[in-house]
């Protein structure tokens, strides 16, 4: 039986946020003070990269067998990440258009590509547990959301108004605070169900793929969801009348916190969700685990 490896600096991961967060900061406030475009750059990366970086280094202080080391990581990260956010983009621009379905096909292909770039950088492993499935499908998964965060940034620059540093720092803060609980956690899921099937494609897999997908259609959608039930529970006569002609109606004060309380509760429920089916997929390896024979 493998023994975990543990890394002896629990807290690397604590010191490598605060030092990057207090870089990032002094990069947007020196950017600010000095209106230089060309620290932008600096703040979209260190913004998008943060928090994934974060996590994927404390995940490597978790126990852990020896075939995951950093290079391994490394590839699952850069070249997971990449292969994921390419394939979603080209696979997005051939086959989805507006519909009632955008949401569920974006979530089926996402899920899908970042599931495959996780197989094909763990192609080699000799070895494979639930556990290692979970940090690396963890991995792939803040890569893809890394690259990502840095497209979104880049584009919240540009407005009718120029340049808006501003916009790149409330996009970056709110993807950060929302990526734990975004594309890591899901790729986490399903990596640890595609390791504890040795790495086949088995109907355990599968559902679990479609249930993550889900998931992520769920979490897109909300914005939608919680629009429409604000208005099947606040909506006014005229307000109907407005959007059957295909006008958008004002709202009030009242319907945009009503909004805003089922949108955030909605993103709440589906994170809880995600988070329990982490840990029985967990328990359930440490208990296959203390059964097996010594």
């Amino acid at each position: 039986m493998r023994t975990p490896v543990k890394t002896p600096a629990k807290s690397l991961w604590l010191r490598i946020f605060l030092t990057g967060l207090v870089l990032w900061l002094a990069t947007v406030a020196v950017t600010g003070w000095t209106g230089n475009s060309n620290l932008v750059p600096t703040v979209v990366l260190f913004g998008s990269f943060l928090v994934p970086v974060t996590f994927v280094v404390w995940a490597y202080g978790r126990d852990r067998s020896p075939d995951v080391t950093v290079e391994v990581l490394f590839q699952a990260f850069v070249v997971g990440g990449v292969l994921g956010v390419l394939g979603a983009s080209l696979l997005e621009s051939w086959l989805i258009r507006p519909s009632i379905l955008m949401y569920l096909l974006v979530g089926l292909i996402e899920e899908g590509v970042k599931l495959a770039a996780l197989m094909f950088v763990t192609r080699r492993l000799a070895r494979r547990s639930t556990r290692d499935g979970v940090v690396l499908g963890a991995t792939v998964g803040f890569g893809f959301a890394a690259f990502e965060s840095a497209g979104y940034a880049f584009n919240a620059l540009f407005t009718a108004d120029g340049l808006s540093l501003g916009q790149v720092v409330e996009t970056e803060v709110l993807r950060g605070i929302l990526t734990p609980v975004g594309h890591g956690l899901w790729t986490a899921i399903a990596g640890g169900a595609l390791f504890a099937a040795r790495g086949r494609l088995t109907a355990p897999v599968l559902l679990t793929y479609l249930g993550v997908s889900v998931l992520h259609a769920l979490w897109d959608s909300m914005s939608a969801i919680a629009i429409a039930i604000t208005l099947v529970l606040t909506g006014q006569p005229w307000q109907f009348e407005l959007l059957r002609i295909g006008r958008v109606p004002h709202v009030s004060a009242w319907q945009v916190h009503v909004y805003t309380l089922l949108n955030w509760a909605g993103l709440l429920v589906i994170s809880l969700v995600a988070l329990a089916w982490l840990c029985g997929l967990l328990a359930s390896a440490r208990r296959d685990r203390q059964t097996m024979p010594q």
